[in-house]
């Protein structure tokens, strides 16, 4: 480790210096250890490769989910609701960059557990963020199939497809750094971008859902868009879950954060991810659900016709298989360095080092597949684990961490920002909790729904997957 002359010096430009250190100094990180140009260079995010990732790691086809969430909200209750989840998730983002300055040998969600409440913090917050990814990966790799199926007109076995994204995704997923996987993040991005814009644009041409809908009405087509809706409270506390879930990337900003070069621009990063993905989520969703009414498709891609819906698919494609990458990585990296932490094969190009990592990897792509495959009310759980877990893995951890950090410091020197900015994190632990116990709850009584509905489903369906 560098001896700083400067004990002043703040932790960001100690990190920065620790990366790019002069030509007597070693290369040191507080995760991975010496880091030399024999092996991956961990620590070789830009501000604006993280802008990529973190879009990724948030901006996919759940923002398709935002105009059925007007639907059961209204306009008005839903773009109020989506802000203030917004709100939330930006400050608890905000968070884990403060925490990672603060603390610099943090690199996943368990490590913050760890220093807050112990072993117990640790095994908690680490398993359940596995699982949390696990099924994230899981349903990236289910998208993929219903692009699929879309785009072939269910050309082959839909099981073959959810193979085949497994087999790619692994593939990408493998590269070893987020510095060389961010190109598949812009890819994605500007995919699932291009994609939803092709299909708001063509709904907004048409003037609603598609031609096809429209001459069931003999073309005296009339939205029933709702500006304030009265949905029961199973519906509601679902809607706001799928905010919270479309919003729930925030796991993965701790390693977004820890490989960067200069983590004091992460909070640059993180205001233009934010600003851009509720920008879009306002103005798709309303357009999409102003002219569509109830009768938009789930997802929304499909609801301007058959021919625009097998387009936008082709073009969301890269997308889907990136946001699979990007989850899968994440998990992967996780357990990777939980490992090989402390060992200098962390950062070697030795075999245990190779061995461990394709491990890693191979054991998250088989436990998504089949997680993916292998369960036929899979929509369902995954909204179960997106309330429970999302809402867990975004919300009360990052309340906790602020107070961890100034509520000692604060309690001897008490201020008024210190005791606002208490109360408001105080409010994040409080409605998260609340936001957590009660979507698991509209989430069982949708899975007890689902199974006792006569669906067809079944586990390695080969049936469609893509008919809205």
């Amino acid at each position: 480790m560098p001896e700083y002359k400067d004990q002043n010096i703040g932790q960001a430009e100690k990190l920065s210096i620790d990366l790019h250190p002069p030509q007597d100094a070693v290369a040191q990180d507080a995760v991975f250890g010496e880091i030399t140009e024999e092996g991956p260079n961990y620590r070789n995010v830009g501000w604006v490769g993280a802008v990529a990732i973190m879009l990724k790691t948030q901006f996919g086809l759940g923002i398709l989910s935002i105009p059925q969430v007007l639907d059961s909200l209204g306009i008005i209750p839903g773009i109020i609701c989506l802000l203030a989840v917004a709100a939330i998730t930006t400050w608890s983002n905000f968070v884990i960059g403060q925490f990672k300055l603060n603390h610099p040998d943090v690199y996943a969600i368990d490590d913050a557990g760890d220093l807050m409440f112990g072993r117990v913090g640790r095994e908690v917050l680490g398993i359940g963020v596995c699982i949390y990814w696990i099924f994230c990966t899981g349903s990236g790799l289910l998208s993929t199939s219903i692009g699929l199926n879309a785009v072939s007109s269910h050309g082959t076995c839909t099981a073959v497809f959810v193979a085949g994204a497994a087999i790619v995704s692994f593939s990408f997923a493998s590269i070893r750094t987020l510095g060389k996987i961010k190109w598949t993040a812009w890819a994605g991005v500007f995919s699932i971008f291009t994609a939803v814009m092709v299909a708001t644009i063509a709904v907004g041409i048409q003037g609603g859902p598609s031609t096809v809908e429209a001459a069931a009405y003999d073309n005296n087509w009339t939205s029933d868009y709702k500006l304030v809706g009265s949905p029961s409270f199973t519906e509601g506390i679902t809607a706001v879950s799928s905010i919270v879930f479309a919003y729930a990337g925030t796991p993965g900003f701790f390693p977004i954060a820890a490989e960067m070069r200069n983590p004091s621009t992460y909070t640059r990063s993180l205001l233009i991810c934010q600003s851009f993905i509720t920008g879009i989520y306002i103005a798709v969703g309303t357009v999409l659900y102003y002219y569509c009414g109830s009768h938009v498709a789930s997802p929304a891609l499909g609801s301007a016709g058959p021919l625009l819906k097998k387009i936008a698919y082709g073009i969301a494609l890269p997308g889907l298989v990136a946001s699979t990458v990007i989850v899968l990585h994440f998990s992967s990296k996780c357990l990777f360095v939980r490992i090989l932490r402390g060992s200098t094969h962390l950062t070697s190009n030795s075999f245990k080092h190779w061995t461990t990592w394709f491990g890693c990897t191979f054991a998250i792509t088989i436990s998504s597949y089949l997680i993916a495959s292998g369960i036929p009310i899979f929509g369902d759980l995954v909204s179960l684990v997106g309330a429970l877990l999302g809402t867990a893995m975004s919300f009360q951890p990052m309340g906790c961490m602020w107070l961890y950090d100034n509520w000692k410091q604060g309690r001897e020197n008490p201020s008024l920002k210190w005791a606002l900015l208490s109360a408001w994190n105080i409010f994040i632990l409080v409605i998260g909790s609340f936001v957590m116990v009660a979507g698991t709850y509209g989430s069982i009584v949708n899975i007890i729904a689902s199974s006792k509905a006569a669906s067809g489903s079944s586990a390695w369906s080969c049936s469609d997957n893509s008919n809205s």
